[in-house]
């Protein structure tokens, strides 16, 4: 049974300060513990949480489920949650008589081992905060890390020669853009527009949420209407833009006479066991159990229709699925070695952006691979190393972190050990 540890906020507050603490139980705790709470200190985010994974089992064949437990009886992969929130601020000046905790924080960690499809959930500190914590279980909308699981679904339909990367788009949805479009203010084609081009944010289309605000439902067609109503960037360079996702989305349900979210269903959720995550379409609440969500004005937005983002960012999913998927990804379990090296290849984007993932080098050297989701009330990132064997995710119930710098700090601190 996994062991859980219960980290007292007097010992994690003088760690967070620099100050001794050789007797504390926080001397043998991960980096990442002592690091999370600037996520709700210095981020401002009313609780976070994060969930690393260490997976020692080799690849498996693309396409095949993750091995259970029983199989690897000695193999099995480590676990390690952590989660903090704002503590109520008057109860802990009022416990303490002293200033000095106007920033703690109660933080709860559990490690321990998991088979390849099911969990044991974490531990959460009981919730005496402002605002309760996160539990490992909790569903949240992890936005445009949906877009990894798009590029997975295209080019598995690329290597099983269903289409090809070089393909136009309008080979696959004729007429959808095109230059002498009274209403398109651009001047791309779909003629020239390649699929690679989606995949890797070089198409030049603009990003519609430019114009809906990431607020406003839409279908497929009114967000590429809405792009084309707006500047295009530079073909061939990289720009950001949720447009090319929505298009690819187009594409899966063109080739294969199914939904995006039916093939990555198929293909990708059932295959991994990948029981708490799933494509809403357009259903505003989010599965149980669940926390609330924040604007960063404090708004709740837990209620959201996920057509504000669609193929580009509505998955619904957990700490422990994502990172079962990106280890099985990046492990080769998904994709076979040729489609896996074009995913991580950054040429195309100028080393900013491969398929559907993108790379990032930490202050050690070390470079590890992923991606981050934004979407209102939500933010969440995940990394991992090139071959999948370790993988963390980290979440925030709101917008963003107020401080950008401390996602790279995070990262840090489990990858530069």
């Amino acid at each position: 049974m996994p062991k859980s540890r219960t980290l007292l906020v007097i010992p994690l507050a003088l760690a967070l300060f620099g100050l001794p603490t050789a007797s504390s139980p926080l001397a043998a705790a991960p980096a990442t513990d002592v690091t999370l709470p600037l996520l709700v200190t210095r981020g401002k985010a009313p609780a976070a949480a994060l969930l690393t994974r260490e997976d020692p089992w080799p690849p498996a064949s693309p396409g095949q489920p993750e091995p259970q437990a029983a199989q690897q009886p000695d193999q099995r992969p480590r676990w390690h949650f952590t989660q903090t929130y704002k503590a109520l601020i008057a109860r802990t000046d009022s416990n303490s008589n002293s200033n000095s905790n106007s920033n703690s924080t109660d933080t709860s960690a559990e490690t321990g081992t998991g088979t390849g499809t099911t969990d044991t959930p974490g531990v959460t500190a009981s919730a005496t905060g402002s605002t309760p914590g996160i539990r490992r279980t909790d569903h949240f909308r992890a936005g445009s890390i949906t877009k990894t699981f798009i590029a997975t679904v295209v080019l598995q339909l690329a290597a099983e020669r269903r289409l090809s990367l070089s393909d136009s788009v309008e080979r696959h949805l004729p007429g959808l853009i095109r230059g002498e479009n009274d209403t398109d203010a651009t001047d791309l084609d779909g003629r020239t527009l390649t699929l690679r081009a989606l995949l890797t944010h070089t198409s030049g289309l603009a990003d519609y949420t430019a114009g809906t605000k990431g607020l406003i439902p839409v279908t497929p067609l009114e967000a590429v209407r809405t792009a084309l109503a707006l500047p295009a960037t530079t073909p061939g360079r990289w720009s950001y833009s949720n447009t090319n996702y929505v298009v690819l989305g187009m594409v899966i349900k063109q080739v294969t006479g199914n939904a995006y979210a039916t093939e990555a269903t198929h293909r990708i959720i059932t295959p991994l066991g990948l029981s708490g995550t799933s494509f809403p379409g357009a259903r505003t609440t989010l599965p149980s159990p669940h926390g609330r969500a924040y604007t960063s004005e404090g708004e709740d937005v837990t209620a959201l229709n996920p057509r504000v983002a669609g193929a580009a960012g509505e998955l619904i999913s957990t700490l422990a699925d994502l990172d079962r998927f990106y280890a099985a990804l990046l492990g080769g379990r998904l994709l076979p070695a040729t489609q896996l090296h074009q995913m991580l290849n950054t040429r195309a984007a100028q080393g900013r952006y491969g398929m559907g993932l993108y790379p990032q080098k930490l202050p050690c050297g070390t470079t590890v691979w992923g991606h981050n989701g934004h979407i209102a009330g939500s933010y969440v990132r995940t990394a991992a190393t090139r071959d999948g064997d370790r993988v963390l995710t980290f979440r925030v119930n709101t917008d963003g972190i107020a401080d950008p710098t401390l996602e790279r700090t995070l990262l840090a601190a489990e990858f530069c050990e």
